[in-house]
């Protein structure tokens, strides 16, 4: 029987600052609650953060109070699924257990200290600062992008701030909490091994009556062929166990003095689990009993393999391009990302054509929701252990964290048939072999053994049928240049850091797990998290929400010599955005016409965790930017793209795709120059490249068209084309929900976008970037909570185009 302890928290100061008994929200932290009671500012708002800073440097105490009675059973214990980070529980002032890993659950026996009536249970948590300095000062220090000590604790790294991210540490209970009673056996642990037609299920059990302890952090869940004794010493007796996938069962039984067993179960005719894109996503339901205690699952029968040199996955023995996004936390506070958020959120990547989130190493180990919906999704998850962009020590305690953090969280995610990729590290190998970590170091370790020995013995030991790779960017072997693009995954940041972003062209790489080019938040959202007076691109609040180095200035040396530089904060936000799109689909584009020698492309970054200019594709409002609605073209099962001399056709689905492939080279009004027509038919997950064998002049436009898909290049510059001003006309309807927005081209509009989030923060449109020739038309639904004036909709700087007539 479980009973969450969820109600009637308070947290207070135990150190210098003075604040008693603030209500709790349990799951939560201290900076939610202390925003809930009124004690602190908005940290997402101006420049707040900055004097929220105490927080991470302060002692906490949480503490609540309940009532028990005995109901008979043999064992409770005190189960807590997070606690961040370094803490100490205390039951009726008995301590129970200490912890320091916020990756990690603990469970305590609390049998002994439970009392009738009234119970206090105290959770003191140590300022997590004190802590990291005191370890980097008893361990040397360790080379990373950020004079933070995050490599010293295992705590969200980018808690500690990132160039997209606050720096504000947190502490405080934030994964579910609560009593779990019970008797005779417990099933400690399940890990389905998955095959096709079947699954390999490991049992792993506990005895009431065990003689152990639960209080140091750094205990391991039961192996293989370990002891189970009762109070007296004699060994637990033999423990029946069933195991059953769907209508499908296997018996068994745990022997005396053993702690776990593997049964088999092979499923007849089975259906299989496919990622999206590939076929339907069949989730089995799985049943283990052991004695009277009852466990029960999904799982997909499927298997998944990586071929290493080539950086391919196979799923049920087809390829797979990856058409992915990198995840990170989609809030500074997790606790505040339930199951509506992740719904949100996955539905906008899979909306895009997304078949892969990538969970980076600097965030956390998701919740089971985010699995559980990736598995309904047919979202494939690369999972990345939580170490990123520093060098990490191995010693002690940070040995032992880190094999309880993995084996935990192996054990708990390896049933999702999602889960396609364990992965050491984010940039760690990069570091070490380009970011002159070796003479900094000077000897000391940096995380090697995790990822080269520990890591994948864990991975081998609890999840064999399941892939490791030891950290990305890697190329395969300890010795290879990570930058190597011939083999493994590559990094692509010279885009952004110093190239124009049409040097994605010069790149033929294997798999691109990350790339990225930034773009400011939608208006709504900047709007709403910056006070400033006028709002500038180097207002202070606006700076603020743009944490990479010289980010504004790059962002004004990208718009290079595809768009004017802005002299108004309207263009600056247009064109940088579009920019932004612009750049990210030009290198998907590339990378899909280079399949299958590249099989892979995962954008940085799906979603932001609060409102900042970044790299997202969806703001920390939530709302899409117009890179977002680039990446749905880009990621189309079908593209037409423009590709090296001529047009590249990629046919990512299961079935022919054959149509006329039309190229019309016309002038600027609209009038043809020349035509020509090709029948082509695109295999299944291929591609067929096509040579146009024309070319153009500035004054000039060249369109494709292959089936229902029309792509348009031009042959110089946006400021070097001659466009006309734009002319057009506009229609707004009512409709359901919102307004229906018609335009018709008279001349060229140059990437056409609707912002109704200028309006009202709750409007939103279903499509931007369209470039229409003379005669061509568009429409456009517009959502919002409140009718909108229908004039402004059609207006600057709600309507948008390159070439656009100013007011």
């Amino acid at each position: 029987m479980y009973r969450s302890l969820h109600e009637g928290w308070t947290v207070s100061t135990t150190g210098d600052v003075n604040l008693q008994d603030v209500a709790a929200t349990v799951p939560g932290c201290v900076h939610t609650d202390l925003l809930a009671a009124g004690l602190i500012d908005d940290p997402y708002f101006d420049d707040n953060e900055h004097g929220l800073a105490w927080i991470g440097r302060t002692h906490w105490r949480y503490q609540t109070g309940f009532e028990w009675r005995p109901e008979g059973f043999d064992r409770i214990d005190l189960v807590c699924d997070g606690l961040d980070t370094i803490a100490a529980i205390t039951l009726n002032g008995h301590r129970v257990g200490e912890t320091r890993n916020m990756h990690r659950r603990h469970r305590f026996d609390v049998t002994p200290h439970l009392r009738e009536g009234a119970n206090e249970l105290v959770i003191d948590f140590t300022a997590p600062y004190e802590y990291a300095e005191t370890q980097a000062a008893l361990l040397g220090a360790r080379p990373g992008p950020y004079d933070e000590p995050y490599a010293f604790i295992r705590k969200m790294a980018c808690n500690f701030g990132w160039d997209w991210g606050p720096t504000l540490v947190t502490a405080g209970i934030w994964r579910p909490i609560g009593l779990h009673s019970w008797s005779g056996t417990r099933i400690a642990e399940v890990r389905p091994s998955v095959r096709r037609d079947g699954a390999d299920v490991t049992v792993v059990v506990e005895h009431a009556g065990t003689v152990h302890s639960r209080t140091r952090s750094s205990e391991l869940p039961p192996v293989s062929g370990s002891a189970g004794a009762g109070e007296d010493g004699e060994p637990a007796a033999a423990v029946m166990v069933s195991v059953a996938i769907g209508d499908v069962r296997a018996e068994g039984k745990i022997a005396a003095g053993q702690s776990e067993t593997t049964l088999r179960v092979d499923v007849p005719d089975a259906r299989l689990w496919w990622p999206r894109g590939h076929g339907e996503q069949h989730l089995y339901p799985l049943t283990v009993t052991a004695a009277e205690d009852v466990h029960t699952s999904r799982v997909g029968l499927r298997t998944v393999e990586l071929e290493p040199d080539a950086f391919r996955l196979v799923v049920n023995g087809e390829p797979v391009f990856v058409r992915g996004f990198n995840w990170i936390p989609d809030d500074t506070f997790p606790a505040r990302t339930g199951a509506a958020e992740l719904a949100e959120r996955f539905g906008q990547a899979v909306d895009t054509g997304a078949n892969l989130l990538r969970v980076w190493g600097g965030g956390v180990y998701e919740s089971d929701a985010f699995y559980d919906l990736a598995d309904e999704l047919g979202l494939l998850v690369w999972q990345d252990f939580p170490f990123a962009c520093a060098a990490y020590p191995e010693e002690e305690p940070f040995t032992a964290e880190v094999e309880a953090e993995a084996r935990d969280n192996i054990a708990r995610l390896m049933g999702h048939p999602s889960l396609a990729l364990w992965c050491g590290n984010n940039e760690n190998i990069e570091g070490h072999q380009h970011w002159g970590w070796p003479g900094e170091l000077d000897g000391r370790s940096w995380g090697a053994g995790f990822y080269f020995d520990l890591l994948p013995r864990l991975v081998a030991e609890l999840d064999p049928a399941r892939a490791y790779w030891p950290g990305s960017p890697y190329s395969g072997a300890p010795d290879r240049d990570v930058h190597d693009p011939s083999t493994g995954t590559v990094h692509i940041w010279t885009v952004w850091g110093s190239k124009d972003w049409t040097h994605y062209a010069d790149y033929t790489p294997r798999f691109v797990a990350e790339f990225g080019f930034q773009g400011p938040p939608t208006y709504a959202t900047l709007r709403a998290a910056v006070s400033d007076e006028p709002l500038t691109p180097d207002s202070p609040g606006v700076r603020h929400h743009q944490k990479a180095t010289d980010g504004n200035a790059k962002l004004l040396s990208g718009l290079g010599a595809h768009l004017p530089q802005p002299s108004t904060f309207d263009d600056w936000h247009y064109w940088t955005q579009l920019n932004q799109a612009r750049a990210m689909a030009f290198g998907i584009r590339r990378f899909r016409a280079l399949m299958p020698y590249c099989m892979g492309t995962i954008v940085w970054q799906l979603n932001d965790c609060w409102p900042v200019t970044s790299w997202a594709a969806v703001d920390g409002g939530r709302r899409r930017k117009p890179l977002w609605y680039a990446l749905r073209r880009a990621y189309a099962p079908r593209l037409l793209t423009f590709h090296e001399h001529g047009v590249a056709l990629v046919n990512d689905t299961a079935a022919p795709w054959t149509s006329t492939l039309t190229l019309t080279l016309r002038d600027l009004s609209g009038d043809v120059v020349s035509t020509t027509s090709t029948a082509v038919t695109v295999e299944p997950r291929s591609v067929v490249q096509v040579p146009s064998g024309m070319d153009g002049s500035p004054a000039q436009v060249l369109e494709a068209t292959f089936d229902d898909v029309r792509e348009v290049r031009f042959f110089a510059e946006d400021p070097q084309v001659p466009f006309p001003p734009a002319a057009f006309d506009a229609q707004v309807s009512d409709v359901a929900g919102g307004h229906e927005v018609r335009i018709t081209a008279r001349t060229v509009l140059r990437d056409l976008a609707l912002f109704p989030d200028r309006l009202h923060p709750s409007a939103t449109v279903d499509d931007q970037l369209v470039t229409l020739l003379p005669g061509e038309s568009a429409v456009f639904t517009v959502h919002s909570d409140t009718a909108l004036d229908p004039d402004a909709l059609v207006a600057f700087p709600v309507l948008r185009c390159v070439n656009e007539q100013r007011p």
